[in-house]
């Protein structure tokens, strides 16, 4: 684990992950919190960025609302893993991807603009490898915000926002997909994306305010690399539960402290039969352990088949694609 240099670089780390300030200036805002100025903020950015804690400051959007994404799985033979996690990883629109503890042991989420762009990024991987991909895109989400203090405490999700898609207007993509890629650290990010997008610094600042008003943009905020922080016991727990459960038994799983993600997704028939599905942050494999031991006493999930996949390593981690190729940076 990366040692934390001290109380700032903590709070910078814990307290803006999400709620950015929208103002041309946001770094001096924040700077004003932490009692210290605006370019020791941006300094200390750069420098956790720079050392892997922090991979980007911008935004996340809710899922499959401005573009489209699935979960996917590949079962690969150890002597090839890395190969094929770098034909993975190549793919315009790959995300994430990570080995996990499982016979289908490279897990990624492919994203693009449109859900053709998915499916030929999938196509182009079973081709690539020769190997099934599992596709398994998102039916409902009941906490992806993925959010989580660093000290130890686990809070509630925050409450699930309606998204009102009705609020998009043209141009909004390349904005999204500008805050998705990662903000500038400078004095005025919001005007620096402004020129590349051929805008007014207030124009991006109006339309960030209504994004995030609408839930469109999920999350804006600094987010971290939570492994190179130290929470490195990270297990997707998949659950075999009948359709009829999920509404009931989703938002109780979200509600477990530890739980950092929870969401319905479709199952493969005769491959691959769970449902719901959870992500665990912990520092340990025993903290984790004990987390889920806690989701499995819920009175929903009582006797439900699972499983836990333990994350072994990060092959990527980026934002997601939203606009097509060239369309923002």
């Amino acid at each position: 684990m990366e040692r934390i240099g001290d109380r700032l670089d903590l709070k910078l780390l814990d307290d803006w992950q999400r709620s950015l300030p929208i103002a041309p200036r946001p770094f001096a805002r924040i700077g004003q919190v932490l009692g210290c100025g605006e370019t020791e903020v941006i300094r200390r950015l750069e420098f956790l960025k720079a050392t892997g804690r922090v991979t980007r400051v911008g935004a996340t959007c809710a899922p499959n609302t401005v573009s489209a994404s699935t979960l996917a799985a590949l079962a690969a033979p150890a002597e090839r893993l890395e190969d094929v996690a770098a034909i993975v990883g190549s793919q315009p629109g790959v995300n994430h991807s990570y080995e996990r503890e499982n016979h289908w042991n490279l897990w990624f989420v492919a994203t693009g603009p449109d859900r053709a762009h998915v499916d030929r990024v999938l196509e182009e991987i079973q081709g690539r490898t020769g190997l099934r991909v599992l596709d398994l895109p998102l039916v409902r989400p009941f906490n992806v915000d993925l959010g989580f203090r660093l000290n130890g405490e686990m809070d509630r999700p925050p409450a699930p926002r309606p998204v009102r898609k009705e609020h998009l207007q043209e141009g909004d993509n390349d904005l999204l997909q500008a805050l998705a890629t990662g903000m500038p650290l400078t004095e005025r990010p919001y005007r620096e994306i402004a020129s590349e997008l051929g805008w007014q610094e207030e124009d991006v600042l109006d339309r960030v305010a209504v994004l995030q008003d609408a839930g469109i943009i999920s999350r804006l905020g600094v987010i971290v690399r939570h492994r190179a922080l130290g929470w490195r016991s990270n297990a997707m727990v998949v659950w075999e539960i009948c359709p009829e459960l999920v509404g009931s038994a989703g938002p109780a799983l979200a509600a477990v402290p530890g739980v950092t993600l929870c969401y319905e997704r479709r199952p493969v028939a005769g491959v691959w039969p769970y449902r719901l599905y959870c992500m665990i942050h912990a520092r340990s494999r025993k903290e984790a352990l004990e987390t889920l031991t806690r989701a499995s006493a819920l009175p929903e999930l009582t006797g439900v088949d699972r499983r836990i996949l333990f994350s072994c390593r990060c092959f990527k981690q980026t934002g997601a694609m939203i606009a097509p190729q060239g369309a923002a940076a």
